[in-house]
């Protein structure tokens, strides 16, 4: 679109520097969580202190997003820092309703419709998330359907709400920079 400012920083060495920073970091931090997931020890089962977990960490989530927010708005290239929040909070996210899923299908083995190791868990959280349905794996017990039905729920906070207010922030960044969004 004429006029509008550009989506990347202008072509250049220190741009390409500034552009290949933003995106180096946002791969790192979807790798570092994932592979935390699939290194931290998942043994405790599902019990209160573990759904309190889950609990805690979708304050954590929801912090982080609030602290990116304020970050985005501020920043000298809002809508590249927006992809890197979004890079950071959404495999966050999946990674809490992945052990969450885990634990429960490690504590409950009949709570879905195949045993789940953390891929699958992972996988599932995954087609929850991206609302294409159930085929291969389905929540079978009341808890299960409770657990997704909460992770659905949340889902459309953070595609519709959360996201919402990262454009926000971009606009006001981009506002404070004087660049017309």
């Amino acid at each position: 679109m004429a006029g509008s400012p550009p989506l990347w920083p202008e072509p250049g060495p220190r741009h390409r520097r500034v552009l290949a920073g933003y995106l180096l970091r946002s791969a790192a931090s979807a790798v570092v969580l994932t592979a935390l997931y699939y290194l931290i020890p998942l043994d405790r089962g599902l019990d209160a202190l573990t759904l309190t977990l889950l609990l805690l960490g979708l304050v954590l989530f929801g912090s982080l997003v609030v602290w990116q927010i304020a970050l985005i708005s501020h920043a000298e290239h809002p809508r590249l820092r927006a992809l890197e929040a979004l890079a950071t909070a959404v495999p966050l996210f999946l990674v809490l309703f992945s052990s969450t899923y885990f634990l429960l299908a490690q504590e409950v083995p009949e709570s879905f419709t195949e045993p789940l190791n953390r891929t699958d868990a992972l996988y599932f959280t995954v087609t929850v998330f991206a609302t294409v349905g159930f085929g291969d794996i389905a929540p079978v017990t009341q808890a299960a359907r409770v657990l997704t039905t909460s992770q659905m729920v949340a889902d459309l906070i953070v595609v519709g709400v959360i996201a919402k207010a990262l454009f926000g922030a971009v606009r006001l960044g981009m506002r404070r920079r004087g660049d017309n969004p």
